[in-house]
């Protein structure tokens, strides 16, 4: 994911590669990847994107009600789920929101997983002088994963080298519209997300702005991306699989 090698990870991963009779990636973005770090024949790596599952519909648990009673008062929820590291760009959402609040009071941001840089982003959101407008809820799941999403008016994903980037197609599964970094290997997949360079805060702040303020964009891109992202099987990927296998076993 990251630009720091493990040297050793490195050349076992580098080996598996070697070695493989084909190689399949979870995107165009990891294949250049792998074709470029790890010099592997490019005709040997096919592309598989990743599919998604139907979840079951959340139940409302009390631990995150605070949520609820904000979403009843007109309040709007700007959601980051996954793990807090470098990787998948925790400060960038931070930062964007920062600029987001100059504009607009409304908005909280709730920043939900755990990860090396936990408590250096509740440090920078008391910088950044917003620290009463994020949440961080630790570690989610099952359930209360659910309802965080749908609790959500909207899901950013702000990875600074993405594969792939599932949590993106399961906000977009319960009807969450979607800012994605371009940086990702789901933004190849999908057409009903927003789409911005991670590091671009200004714009992710714009992008913020218009989904939340526009009652009939939010609800237009929410209906569009369930759609898509309901389209989006592993059975779809499964297939491509089984396709890949047949090529190798009867050439």
């Amino acid at each position: 994911g990251g630009e720091s090698v493990n040297q050793a990870v490195y050349d076992i991963e580098r080996r598996g590669l070697e070695q493989a009779d084909a190689v399949v990636a979870v995107s165009d973005f990891t294949k250049k990847i792998i074709i470029e770090r790890y010099s592997i024949a490019p005709e040997k790596v096919r592309v598989v994107h990743n599919g998604i599952d139907a979840t079951t519909a959340p139940n409302i648990l009390r631990s995150l009600s605070r949520l609820r009673a904000l979403k009843r008062a007109g309040f709007k929820l700007v959601l980051f789920l996954g793990r807090v590291t470098l990787q998948k760009g925790p400060d960038y959402f931070l930062r964007a929101a920062q600029r987001v609040l100059l504009r607009d009071q409304s908005v909280y941001f709730i920043l939900s997983g755990s990860g090396d840089l936990e408590r250096q982003m509740m440090r920078l959101a008391g910088e950044l002088g917003i620290a009463h407008k994020v949440f961080f809820t630790g570690f989610l799941q099952g359930k209360e994963r659910d309802e965080v999403f749908e609790a959500a008016d909207l899901f950013v994903m702000p990875s600074v080298s993405e594969p792939f980037g599932i949590a993106a197609l399961e906000a977009m599964r319960m009807g969450t519209p979607a800012i994605i970094s371009k940086q990702s290997g789901v933004s190849e997949v999908v057409e009903n997300a927003l789409k911005v360079d991670f590091w671009d805060v200004e714009k992710m702040a714009d992008m913020i702005l218009s989904v939340v303020e526009s009652p009939a964009l939010r609800l237009s891109l929410a209906e569009q991306a369930k759609r898509e992202a309901d389209a989006l099987t592993w059975d779809e990927a499964a297939h491509k699989i089984e396709d890949i296998i047949e090529e190798l076993v009867h050439p």
